[in-house]
């Protein structure tokens, strides 16, 4: 199985093509590792922590930084059953409301997002889709 975690060159730069002066959605979809795959030399290495565990972290952090962008989640609920598809292909999904695209890429640049929020993404997820909609 073939895991997307970060975005390809060409699904970065379809993003930074659309118009950036308006609102959008971005729908994640998220699956998780059994257990959190931290880095040797990161403080979290060891600990046990599982995927979800280290997702809730990212969470947290994530929404620190976007809390003064008007940023915020639009839509989250607990996943009940799949109708349609493979029954276990997604732990979790959301989506993430951002007032235009400016505000998300400068989330994903923000020095403390990088640094200190990114690596408990990095650990917790196994695959993952981030799809971008018109908002």
């Amino acid at each position: 199985m073939t895991g997307y975690v970060d975005p390809s060159r060409e699904g970065w730069q379809a993003f930074k093509d659309l118009p950036r002066d308006r609102p959008i959605h971005m729908l994640n979809l998220i699956k998780f590792r059994d257990l959190a795959d931290y880095p040797e030399g990161h403080p979290m290495h060891g600990k046990g922590l599982t995927g979800r565990e280290a997702y809730e972290i990212y969470k947290e952090g994530f929404q620190r930084v976007v809390a003064g962008d008007g940023a915020a989640m639009v839509w989250h609920a607990p996943m009940e059953c799949v109708v349609t598809g493979p029954q276990d292909e997604w732990d979790e999904a959301f989506v993430m409301g951002y007032p235009d695209s400016t505000k998300f890429m400068a989330m994903v640049r923000n020095e403390e997002y990088i640094r200190d929020i990114v690596p408990h993404r990095t650990a917790a997820v196994a695959d993952s889709r981030l799809i971008r909609f018109a908002g």
